[in-house]
């Protein structure tokens, strides 16, 4: 069989669909896997003895617009594939699959695709599943027929080898992080929108007294889109910070991340890769549910002030931001001193024991 998966957009979603990527693979063995996904998605897949293919989604280049869509179905239908399996949830991956004319389509019936899937599964509701999601991932393959029970999901991880680690500490060290300092990732920014953030002036507060208490060198990571959150973070810090933001692609995050010894950030996709590859994790929540989205890791700390208003899953604050503002800068340098104290020595040796 030749099955084609067609993957989430964002960084966060897709490596929460690991586990059923991983499930579909050990289900069907016998099936030649090939994952359909926007560049900067198929990076995180390479080299995890996951698929046996990736399929590249070049939106904004051969395959941009209508004309750009129909190409790509073309270029589907002429690799046969027998199956879609859609973790995307919108309407355009099942028209493509349908284009492509694979002959079973499945996906969850959302988003007025229903007609265009073999076998449209209906959307679990509240309560249905574990909250956590990547179970909304997991039950599509359990409702397609493949696996009979939701299983207990260890913690997500991401193989990163030791030849990208050895490129990204040499990056590091270009950039002008020595490898005897402790290196603190910062995730100031989200590229889902402005609510998700903690203030920015408060990330530069921290990484000041990170740089006098520890020596430490915080590294700025983010999307383009999030250039001036974290330009504003290093221009209130000061010294022993490097904004990393336009000087790296996303596949080299893992690799570049896997050479520090924190992670501190927002609910976001650089906060999921950073787990994946075994980081310790401080995480401000805010408008977003951590049942629902913390990263799969027992190296987590969650940092969340409980308002009235929370969650409420908005990209933009209507309000006074009241969910990240009333999260003090103590409460996140607690939890920053907590897991540096527990990584002391894999930070003296710039996390070199990680792999």
């Amino acid at each position: 069989m030749k099955l084609l998966v067609r993957a989430t957009n964002w960084v966060g979603d897709a490596i929460l669909s690991i586990p059923a990527l991983a499930a579909l693979r050990a289900r069907r063995p016998d099936a030649e896997i090939s994952v359909l996904a926007r560049p900067w998605v198929a990076d995180l897949y390479r080299g995890q003895n996951l698929v046996d293919h990736l399929v590249l989604y070049d939106h904004l280049g051969r395959h941009r617009g209508l004309l750009g869509i129909e190409r790509l179905a073309r270029e589907l239908r002429a690799k046969r594939f027998d199956c879609a399996v859609l973790f995307q949830n919108a309407f355009e991956a099942a028209w493509i699959a349908w284009r492509a004319g694979i002959p079973e389509r499945i996906g969850y019936a959302r988003d007025a695709r229903g007609p265009l899937l073999t076998r449209a599964i209906p959307v679990p509701q509240p309560g249905e599943i574990p909250a956590h999601e990547s179970n909304y991932y997991l039950e599509l393959i359990r409702r397609a027929g493949w696996m009979e029970a939701l299983p207990d999901i260890p913690p997500i991880q991401i193989r990163v080898s030791e030849e990208a680690r050895e490129r990204a500490e040499t990056f590091l060290q270009d950039a002008g992080c020595p490898p005897g300092a402790p290196r603190v990732a910062f995730g100031a920014g989200a590229a889902y929108g402005t609510a998700k953030c903690w203030p920015a002036n408060r990330y530069a507060e921290l990484a000041r007294l990170l740089v006098a208490e520890y020596g430490a060198r915080v590294l700025l990571f983010g999307a383009a889109s999030e250039a001036a959150v974290a330009a504003e973070v290093e221009q209130g810090a000061g010294q022993g910070v490097i904004n990393l933001i336009g000087r790296s692609a996303i596949g080299d995050l893992p690799a570049i991340l896997s050479r520090c010894a924190l992670f501190v950030g927002n609910d976001s996709g650089a906060m999921h890769v950073a787990a994946a590859v075994g980081l310790p994790v401080v995480a401000v929540f805010g408008p977003t549910d951590p049942e629902g989205t913390r990263p799969l890791t027992p190296l987590l700390s969650l940092v969340q002030r409980k308002v009235a208003c929370s969650p409420c899953f908005l990209r933009h604050c209507p309000i006074d931001h009241r969910c990240m503002k009333f999260v003090e800068l103590q409460m996140v340098l607690d939890a920053v001193r907590g897991r540096l104290a527990e990584s002391a020595p894999a930070a003296e040796r710039g996390a070199d024991a990680r792999g």
